[in-house]
């Protein structure tokens, strides 16, 4: 039934038949604004689709045209995406971040007729390159906070207005968009995502509605996910997790998808909701972990070390669950007692108590912070996917969790290990292609198997581990390999460390570059009465040197030989997307750092105590200003 339903549908299909389903007895969406949820139901989900995209149809979108999102997580996303893939059109959804250059050479990739952004800011960074967008005929706007004096530009509408639109076109076309729908095919490319590009220009990853259907249905299955349960959205719809799971798994299982009010309410917005399952990057696990033992380490002796406790009973039981080791009566009792008096009331502060299952992805992250984690209760696993796969392929089952690997692959996906150790996949969610580009869409594959780029190994279990990125594996001036992102995660579960770059490249020893968590840090060095004044000035206060060549000897005590880091040095600024030091995801672009700070690479290798340093910093309000400064070269022993 279900390779039936999934070699006939189309995103719009299914919630067109879930509208006729369950009509007003379902929730389809929640969206809280002003500290109020609003409800959607499918019929008022396919009642909006329908209005927008009749508007779209009144701006004369065609099949095969694209439509961009430069939006952020709210209902219009999913209205206007779902309305361009009602009219055979295809979405490309673009960071909100992206200064007006990015989305000047994203859009004219694609040629979009209609842009949808999300605010003023997103329109005026449009209007500042509206001589290079020729092609865009209209710029919808979502939010008008702010827009009243933009009436009289007829390159701009208003969402409502586009909705007013659609609705008189309907009067007179009532079954358009119920025909339309109809011509749509399951192989149509319903999404481009944009690649991280951390070695390059982003490439533009097709994924057709068969691609994501096949891996709705794929994670509907092995998590056993029922209609209305509650599913949060709080990463970026350019990031493939929200398209994979907003367009394609809730779609699937009539999930209910909320978005919480703003990125600072996001806790307050779990403990209302409940969500039962969440997927989102290792940074957001980690900055919780950090934010957490920053506040048991100023709580009272009592608290703290009541957590303390309960945080190494929870490790010991998890270390022995995950050997499959006999648990001891003793231990669970011990346990129980724990769970009531720490873990669930913590939870439940965070708005996690719900949770079911917990998953991170984006980025390898330390085993340190998933054994953190399912210590105190919360069901946190890796999982492992990319784009071009359709999504995250591969989970830990929840009764062989292991904390170095990324589980097992979904139903319907195989994979296999290739004779480099390149991690290869195959199943119908892989993507259909590149972009115009035929020769790398040909190059990603092997005898019918994508290429994921990652070098791994499958364990006695069947579980996949994941050593790192092919093109980063290092190997040092001995011709030892290993993994930088070994390292990297390990030093970023330091409550006082945000990023850290590791090198070695045929070099003898191992050096890092590493960025402060300045609230941390700087909570740290108030209470230690330590005065400053910007970042810059805080990275280069010498107690701080010390708390962190602190917390790289920890690391080091847990590291083979070979990966001990032996210098680093703590930069002067935080690396920033703007500068094209990360990809808008917040991965490293490790090639152009390495060029770009080679001056201080080099300073440590020839092992002086500090480099004198000229730079650029970028301020909040856009403006870039030169630097100069010293850095301090720090040995660890």
């Amino acid at each position: 039934m279900q390779e039936n339903l999934q070699n006939s549908n189309t995103l719009p299909r299914i919630i067109a038949g879930h509208a006729a389903k369950y009509g007003d007895t379902k929730t389809a969406i929640r969206d809280k604004a002003y500290g109020i949820w609003q409800k959607y139901s499918w019929t008022d989900y396919y009642r909006f689709l329908e209005k927008t995209a009749a508007g779209f149809a009144v701006l004369e979108l065609k099949r095969g045209d694209a439509v961009c999102l430069i939006v952020e997580n709210h209902p219009e996303w999913l209205f206007s995406a779902s309305a361009a893939h009602a009219l055979g059109a295809t979405t490309i959804n673009l960071f909100t971040s992206s200064v007006a250059e990015e989305l000047s050479t994203s859009i004219s990739r694609v040629h979009c007729p209609i842009v949808v952004v999300q605010d003023q800011e997103q329109a005026d960074k449009l209007i500042e390159i509206k001589e290079k967008l020729p092609f865009i005929r209209k710029v919808v706007y979502i939010d008008p906070t702010g827009m009243t004096s933009y009436g009289n530009d007829p390159w701009l509408m208003s969402y409502n207005q586009l909705l007013v639109a659609g609705e008189k076109f309907l009067l007179e076309n009532e079954n358009f968009i119920a025909d339309e729908i109809k011509k749509g095919r399951p192989d149509d490319i319903a999404l481009m995502i944009q690649t991280s590009g951390t070695t390059g220009i982003p490439k533009l990853a097709m994924l057709s509605h068969r691609n994501l259907i096949s891996m709705a249905l794929q994670w509907t299955e092995a998590n056993e996910i029922k209609p209305e349960e509650n599913w949060i959205s709080i990463s970026p719809p350019a990031w493939i997790v929200d398209q994979m799971w907003c367009l394609g798994v809730a779609l699937q299982s009539a999930m209910t998808i909320n978005f919480p009010e703003t990125a600072e309410t996001v806790l307050e917005d779990f403990r209302d909701i409940g969500p039962s399952i969440i997927i989102t990057s290792s940074r957001f696990w980690e900055d919780m972990a950090s934010s957490i033992r920053v506040k048991i380490s100023d709580a009272g002796w009592l608290k703290r070390n009541l957590f303390y406790f309960g945080e190494s009973v929870g490790k010991k039981v998890v270390n022995k669950t995950s050997k499959k080791n006999h648990i001891s009566s003793s231990l669970s009792v011990l346990y129980k007692l724990m769970s009531l008096l720490v873990y669930r009331p913590l939870l439940d502060r965070l708005g996690c108590s719900h949770f079911r299952s917990a998953f991170t992805g984006g980025h390898p992250i330390s085993p340190d912070v998933i054994l953190f984690f399912r210590a105190i209760g919360l069901n946190l696993k890796q999982c492992y996917g990319l784009t071009e796969a359709g999504g995250i392929f591969q989970i830990q089952p929840n009764n062989e969790v292991k904390l170095e690997t990324v589980g097992k692959p979904l139903p319907q996906t195989e994979v296999r290990i290739a004779d480099d150790q390149e991690v290869l996949v195959k199943s119908k969610a892989v993507f259909s292609g590149y972009y115009n580009d035929y020769e790398t869409t040909q190059n990603a594959f092997h005898d019918g198997w994508l290429k994921t780029g990652d070098a791994g190994y499958i364990d006695d279990d069947g579980h996949l581990l994941i050593i790192g990125r092919k093109e980063d594996i290092i190997r040092n001036k001995s011709g030892e390999a290993f993994s930088p992102d070994f390292i990297e995660t390990r030093l970023k579960f330091s409550p006082y460390i945000k990023e850290a770059v590791i090198f070695g490249e045929s070099r003898p020893f191992i050096t890092a570059m590493i960025n402060i968590d300045l609230g941390n840090v700087g909570n740290w060095a108030e209470e230690k009465m330590i005065p400053y004044t910007t970042y810059m000035d805080l990275a280069q206060q010498p107690a701080v040197e010390e708390l962190i060549l602190a917390e790289v000897r920890k690391v080091n005590e847990q590291l083979p030989g070979l990966m001990k880091v032996k210098t680093f040095i703590l930069l002067y600024k935080l690396l920033d997307a703007d500068d094209e030091e990360l990809t808008r995801t917040g991965k490293v672009r490790r090639r152009f750092v390495y060029g770009l700070y080679i001056k201080i690479i080099e300073a440590m290798y020839r092992h002086e105590k500090n480099v004198r340093v000229q730079g650029k910093v970028r301020y909040r309000d856009g403006r870039i200003g030169e630097i100069e400064t010293t850095v301090n070269i720090m040995k660890v022993g």
